[in-house]
């Protein structure tokens, strides 16, 4: 029986060691709480300094920046946007409510990002946009992507929610494309607890954004509206936590790529036992946004082991359920037919490790020694 008193490893614990409280405090002694905050610009024009784009327009949470995205490139019934299949559920959920059709590809068994064969291949006249999404630590081969998105006339949304502070072949992910996105929920490399960004080189898509991101108010009158937005505007205090931890970003990728380098190390007498992630790719070093394994090799199944390891005080998540295996696309008629069997293997065999920057080394340890022992006995 495991011991009461062993204390619980979460999946993720940020790291809030920097002025995040000294940027609160600001905030509450000026009175400015609201999204007319000072922070708000501040860490708009730092993110986009930090990933090479001209504009930033900070949001509620990652999905309302999926959501603004599609909307200011103005996306809608009639046509489709190819997706990973293996991505969260954001990213076709806001091509749906636009009212375009989500087409999804297969994932790559190696790296789990989207295959650019099969981008190319699911490409048809009624094509707008390529919602590229990098998966949990190393980037989609954006070359390929661009290749196809210029050859086609097709626009390209780059997620890049896991992967602040990553770089495709030196350049910054988020930085490619018409428009990115990030997230910035407790689990990221920079987190404001609930937010988002969209950015942009293009001045007039800015613009468009920032009106959909606040109701689509006019400058005169203000409350006559000629379009509907929604109000996804992201408060002073989250803005003023995400600038302390822009601050101190390269120390978060670091430790990340520290974590990754600590399981590998650790775990590799478990490599004919489970599927590591790869450390790299010719165009990218893996940054561990987290540390996903898939079972092969062995007699247990995702299921036993997470399931041991929750009874030891250590936290799991499984990854990803495919796009087109959405019970609720599938009741809007979407994906009859469809079959990703990679992304279904994977879904169905993965997770991952505790990966959070608040990990102590001890925590690391306990976390490899369990998984051992539970695969080897």
């Amino acid at each position: 029986m495991t011991d009461q008193k062993v204390t619980p490893i979460p999946v993720n614990t940020p790291l809030l060691d920097g002025n995040e409280k000294k940027y609160l405090e600001e905030c509450i002694d000026t009175g400015w709480i609201s999204s007319e905050g000072p922070f708000v610009e501040r860490f708009e024009e730092s993110l986009a300094n930090e990933v090479s784009r001209a504009h930033g327009i900070a949001v509620a949470n990652g999905t309302a920046a999926l959501d603004i995205a599609v909307a200011a490139l103005k996306i809608g019934p009639g046509d489709e946007v190819i997706l990973p299949t293996f991505t969260i559920i954001s990213c076709a959920q806001a091509v749906t409510r636009a009212g375009a059709t989500p087409v999804t590809v297969d994932c790559d068994p190696a790296t789990w990002n989207m295959v650019p064969a099969e981008i190319e291949a699911a490409v048809t006249p009624r094509t707008k946009a390529i919602m590229v999404v990098h998966i949990y630590g190393l980037p989609v081969d954006m070359d390929a992507v661009l290749d196809i998105a210029e050859r086609h006339g097709l626009a390209i949304i780059e997620d890049a929610a896991e992967m602040l502070g990553q770089t495709y072949r030196d350049l910054p992910c988020g930085s490619f494309g018409d428009i990115s996105t990030f997230s910035f929920y407790a689990n990221k490399h920079v987190t404001t607890g609930e937010g988002g960004m969209v950015l942009t080189n293009d001045p007039q898509l800015a613009d468009r954004c920032r009106s959909l991101r606040n109701l689509c108010f006019k400058a005169n009158p203000r409350f006559v509206h000629e379009e509907l937005g929604w109000n996804y505007r992201m408060t002073n205090l989250q803005a003023a936590v995400g600038c302390a931890q822009l601050e101190y970003l390269d120390k978060t990728t670091n430790r990340k790529r520290a974590i990754g380098t600590h399981y590998n190390q650790n775990l590799s007498e478990l490599r004919d036992n489970l599927l590591l992630p790869v450390p790299a790719t010719p165009y990218s070093q893996n940054i561990y946004w987290v540390y996903g394994l898939v079972p092969e090799g062995t007699p247990l199944g995702r299921e036993e082991i997470t399931k041991a390891m929750t009874a030891a005080k250590i936290g799991t998540r499984p990854f990803f359920w495919p796009i087109h295996e959405q019970p609720v696309f599938k009741e809007k008629g979407l994906f009859q037919g469809v079959s990703h069997p990679r992304a279904e293997s994977l879904a169905r065999q993965g997770f991952y490790l505790p990966s959070g920057t608040a990990l102590t080394p001890e925590q690391l340890d306990r976390v490899t020694e369990t998984l051992i022992k539970i695969v080897a006995s």
